[in-house]
């Protein structure tokens, strides 16, 4: 049932208590109001004569998350690497070495890694996680990358027509990312990573690139983007605290699992950012934070607080610790170092590789 302040309707009653009668029917109940509007906008389409290409695109689209979105619902609570870098790249590469053995080492602390599904990189970490601990979102192309045989008739291996789709279900399922040295596609990946982080259009994750034993791939991508684009105030400098160069695997492993040694997730309630913890902050902690992180507080300070009733509707982990701020939403470098700050008092001890 549509929600009664909602003002998205087709424009008449009858139409829209035959969708609602439909959504009965179909034994939708749950979140049937989200449901109603998205039949409320294909039948907009519909009567609006939007092109036929258009439509297609529209229907192709939503297939492919529906899809996307069954695939990965069995595996939600399983903290999720996204691991990038070029098809190209071959089997005796250092590259290859390293991204496989980053896959097993993340494989071996309980993560699942995401791959492109193609060969190169994208095979490599598959190779080192297993089958078992890889999904692959493959991107049909002319040439260049068919599926990685690891994953052949494995239900984990997702084909998606659109690059827009095939990057949301990146950006959606995973925890952390991990970046090796790659051709367009990987540098489009990175600046559309930090550039969603950057504008809080996506929550603060991290952001490892790993620079393969005598690669200065990374070296030199980070010394044009110090130049020309911190250089020149195209952006803050304090926007390149959302990425870390890696020159190991154990650096890169020690990065994303510190960075959720006490951090859980975060989530905007009405006009608070909250942020969700394995243990709670103290009234000293919360007094240091709130003179360290002033300069990002509009609104309320950082306090403690429980978990919203949507929180607790979603099932989005309720019983877990929180603190909650009036956020600028702007200054989303600080955050990651309010993150961190949080973080320092749980850093986990972690094993070499």
């Amino acid at each position: 049932m549509p929600n009664r302040r909602s003002r998205y309707r087709t424009g008449d009653e009858a139409l829209d208590q035959q969708i609602v009668d439909l959504l009965e029917a179909a034994g939708v109940h749950r979140d049937a109001d989200l449901v109603f509007e998205m039949l409320v906008s294909a039948t907009r389409m519909g009567r609006e004569a939007v092109d036929r290409g258009d439509l297609k695109l529209v229907n192709a689209a939503l297939k492919e998350l529906r899809y996307s979105f069954l695939v990965f619902e069995p595996y939600r609570r399983v903290r999720k690497v996204s691991i990038f870098g070029s098809a190209r790249t071959k089997v005796d590469d250092p590259g290859y070495r390293v991204a496989r053995d980053f896959g097993r080492a993340m494989a071996d602390r309980g993560w699942m890694v995401i791959t492109g599904g193609g060969p190169g990189i994208m095979e490599a970490g598959i190779d080192g996680a297993g089958a078992d601990r890889a999904f692959g979102v493959n991107i049909v192309l002319p040439f260049e990358q068919e599926p990685t045989p690891l994953l052949v008739g494995d239900p984990k291996l997702i084909n998606f027509r659109y690059f827009f789709t095939r990057k949301l279900s990146f950006m959606k399922e995973s925890s952390a990312f991990a970046m090796l040295p790659g051709g367009f596609g990987t540098l489009d990946e990175t600046y559309e990573l930090l550039t969603l982080m950057q504008t809080g259009r996506t929550p603060i994750v991290p952001v490892v690139l790993i620079e393969p034993q005598g690669s200065t791939y990374w070296e030199s991508w980070l010394h044009f983007t110090e130049t020309e684009l911190a250089g020149r105030s195209l952006i803050s400098p304090e926007d390149l605290s959302l990425v870390r160069i890696c020159p190991t695997i154990d650096e890169a492993v020690r990065e994303i699992c510190a960075f959720y040694a006490r951090y859980h997730s975060m989530r905007f309630v009405g006009r608070r950012l909250v942020l969700r913890l394995t243990s709670p902050v103290d009234d000293d902690e919360l007094d240091a934070l709130n003179r360290e992180f002033a300069d990002i507080i509009a609104g309320s300070p950082i306090e403690r607080t429980e978990a919203s009733a949507g929180e607790v509707d979603d099932d989005d982990v309720p019983g877990l610790p929180r603190i909650a701020l009036g956020f600028d939403r702007r200054s989303f470098a600080r955050l990651r170092h309010l993150i961190d700050r949080l973080n320092e008092q749980a850093a986990p001890a972690l094993p070499s590789t």
